[in-house]
């Protein structure tokens, strides 16, 4: 079974908590802070691998987290830092957000690697929190959470030219002749399940890769069929050959198949329009082929197509189509694209999202990860602690926001599980 689509929830490494320790030597009766930072959490890391070729595995397993940072210790010694997680992804994977459907990376080339979720920074140990009027602070910061997110995979095949058409015109049989692929071959609709791909030799270092996309029929851009998951391979080519039966012995019109097909492909996608695209009017060793191709050619060429008469049953016309294919190609830019919409989601980013200040029912509430992080890193026993949680709060703007929303003296505000009176 030939994968090409997988839904799965990624989760960075928490950074490690930093450690809140003392000196206890002799003559230091009072010893100074001592607490050592946390590490960073592991990122999740994408690599694009060619010997990978379809999402199988991410099938079967839809959860993946990378090592949290450890905690700092004393003696001012610093945690580890948690180990990267790299997911390996086939060339030509696109990574999108589940959420907005919209393209995170494009995974083009062999070895690229990207990172979709920074592991949190680890918390600075007491030992920073040292000041000249704040010799003993009795506080650390808890590492920061790593980054969360639902990606949608979908491997979208990166081949040079595809081969379109109705079922049953012929078009495995081109690819095994063009190429050295070896697909099944049969008499029936739906014979190809997956898009097979070859690679056609023209000369020494002279070649290009061709994918059989399956057998297209009405409402393929509706996902009749399995219209969807063949029509996302189009976009990945650069030229369409579009493979007629010219015989015209299954009882339709090769000139209304032409239409037929181009209106899904151009409902599926419109920018699929501007891809060249070459006829190849096949079997040409049946009889009536030869009156049909006078009508092709009447139909198509005066509106700028080539159209290249085959026979894949002799092998006539085939080293001909190979050529012009050739041509064309060495005239489109070698750019593989997709036509997705892309969101800027990068890893800086989603961490720094730091908090909201709202009022609801009465109420005035702040959340975030930087307060939930501040809130944890507070001993509010301890004077110091305190001070420097509320220098904290002036200092990022968030009771600049609380005026903003009216907020008076004595007035409560929400924070996690905490509940504080407002002075200023």
């Amino acid at each position: 079974m030939f994968v090409d689509i997988a839904k799965i929830s990624l989760k960075a490494g928490k950074g490690g908590d930093g450690a809140v320790a003392f000196r206890r030597e002799k003559y230091e009766p009072a010893g100074g802070p001592y607490g050592g930072d946390g590490g960073t959490g592991g990122s999740i890391i994408l690599k694009a691998d060619e010997g990978i070729r379809t999402l199988m595995d991410f099938r079967y397993r839809r959860h993946y987290k990378a090592e949290n940072g450890e905690n700092g210790k004393t003696k001012r010694q610093f945690g580890k830092d948690g180990k990267d997680l790299i997911l390996r992804l086939p060339v030509g994977t696109l990574v999108k957000d589940a959420k907005t459907n919209k393209v995170i990376v494009d995974l083009k080339e062999h070895n690229q690697e990207f990172v979709i979720a920074k592991g949190g920074k680890g918390g600075r140990g007491n030992a920073k929190f040292a000041t000249a009027t704040r010799q003993a602070p009795r506080f650390a910061e808890p590492g920061g959470r790593g980054d969360e997110i639902e990606v949608v995979l979908e491997l979208k095949l990166l081949a040079d030219v595809g081969l379109v058409g109705f079922p049953n015109v012929g078009k495995s049989t081109i690819l095994s002749i063009v190429s050295e692929a070896r697909p099944k071959i049969g008499n029936y609709h739906f014979t190809t399940l997956k898009p097979n791909l070859g690679v056609v030799k023209i000369e020494d270092g002279a070649s290009f890769v061709v994918a059989d996309i399956p057998g297209l029929i009405e409402g393929a851009h509706e996902g009749v069929g399995l219209g969807h998951d063949f029509l996302r391979h189009v976009e990945r080519t650069k030229v369409l050959v579009h493979i007629l039966d010219a015989s015209g012995i299954e009882g339709r019109s090769p000139i209304e198949d032409f239409y037929k097909i181009n209106k899904e492909l151009i409902k599926y996608n419109p920018k699929l329009s501007e891809k060249p695209q070459i006829i190849a009017a096949n079997k040409m060793d049946i009889p009536q082929a030869k009156d049909w191709l006078v009508r092709i050619k009447e139909e198509f060429e005066n509106k700028g197509y080539k159209v290249y008469p085959i026979s894949a049953a002799t092998g006539e016309g085939i080293d001909k189509l190979k050529y012009g294919i050739w041509e064309i190609l060495s005239t489109v830019e070698d750019e593989y694209e997709t036509f997705d919409e892309y969101i800027d989601i990068s890893p800086e980013e989603k961490i720094e999202e730091d908090f909201t200040v709202k009022k609801e029912n009465g109420k005035y509430i702040v959340e975030g990860p930087y307060i939930e992080s501040l809130i944890y890193s507070t001993n509010f026993n301890d004077y110091d602690s305190l001070r420097y949680f509320q220098n904290a709060i002036r200092e990022k703007g968030i009771v600049e926001e609380l005026k903003k929303l009216g907020i008076e003296e004595e007035d409560t505000v929400y924070i996690l599980d905490y509940e504080f009176e407002y002075f200023e």
